[in-house]
C-alpha cells in the first residue's frame, strides 16, 4: 500500500527541506510512498492549513508551519 505525502507550501527554502526531509524518512522506513507538491492556497484551506510549509500523510495533516526532525518524521510516518 502506497503512502500518500503532500507537501503544502508555495516553494520556499522550507518547503523544499520539507519534501527532502520527508522522502528521506519514507525511505528509512522503506515505505512505498508518493509525493505531491501542493502550492494552491485554496487547497490549504481546504485542508485546514493556516502555516506553510505543511505534510498531509494519507489526507490527514501532520505537521504545520515548521520542518519536523528527521526522528519527528520517521515516528510520524511509522503512525500513520
Amino acid at each position: 500500500m502506497s503512502v500518500k505525502l503532500q507537501i503544502l507550501g508555495t516553494g520556499c527554502a522550507k518547503c523544499v527541506k520539507l519534501t527532502e526531509a520527508a522522502e528521506a524518512a519514507a525511505k528509512q522506513l522503506a515505505l512505498d510512498y508518493e509525493v505531491v507538491k501542493v502550492t494552491d492556497p485554496n487547497e490549504f484551506v481546504r485542508l485546514g492549513v493556516m502555516l506553510t510549509p505543511a505534510l498531509v500523510v494519507d489526507g490527514k495533516v501532520v505537521a504545520s508551519g515548521k520542518v519536523p526532525t528527521a526522528e519527528q518524521l520517521r515516528t510520524l510516518l511509522h503512525q500513520r
